[in-house]
């Protein structure tokens, strides 16, 4: 004889994903907070003398992993609508911070389209490659791009990491349901 599993009563009735169900599943998904740092030559027209000083760009992302241990590969995804692609499309480095907790500013900061990033956080410094490096972090590569993958409205940037900086333990700052939080360790 044959039995039939049925589907225990706490299971949820699947339904087709549209944009708002899946934007409200992945509010529940929490994840660590990073800011992404970048500089590329800006362009000037040939007839201003060609290539003009570093533009920087940096803003906050929860889609930073882990690709590869060998060789060594991360990644993040940024849309392509967003103020920082343009320096993001042609950065040869960038550095990914993690943010510890209590650094909620920074990622304010980082997160708010419109404004001069870099003024409103003033903790931060050129590295190498001209790259901006913020302090307070709890720890950040320093990554050579590798490839950017297009991916419907974003672009996955793969990036081999050249140097870290440990900046100390400590709790990450968590993003989850929309808001910062942080992760408990136990005791």
């Amino acid at each position: 004889m044959t039995t039939v599993e049925r589907p225990s009563a706490d299971i949820a009735e699947l339904r087709p994903v549209n944009g708002d169900l899946f934007r409200a599943l992945l509010r529940r998904q929490a994840s660590s907070v990073t800011v992404v740092t970048a500089v590329a030559r800006a362009t000037d027209p040939a007839c201003l003398g060609g290539i003009a000083a570093p533009v920087r760009a940096g803003f906050t992302a929860t889609s930073f992993t882990s690709v590869s241990l060998d060789p060594p590969l991360v990644s993040f995804c940024l849309g392509t609508g967003s103020s920082s692609w343009p320096v993001l499309a042609r950065a040869e480095h960038v550095a990914v911070h993690l943010l510890a907790a209590g650094q909620q500013d920074a990622a304010a900061v980082f997160a708010t389209s419109g404004i001069d990033r870099f003024a409103a956080y003033p903790d931060w410094t050129s590295g190498p490659f001209g790259v901006p490096l913020l302090g307070g972090v709890l720890a950040r590569l320093l990554c050579r791009v590798v490839h950017r993958v297009p991916a419907g409205d974003h672009t996955l940037v793969i990036a081999e990491p050249l140097a870290l900086g440990d900046g100390g333990d400590g709790p990450p700052l968590v993003h989850h349901r929309g808001g910062y939080t942080t992760a408990v360790s136990p005791t």
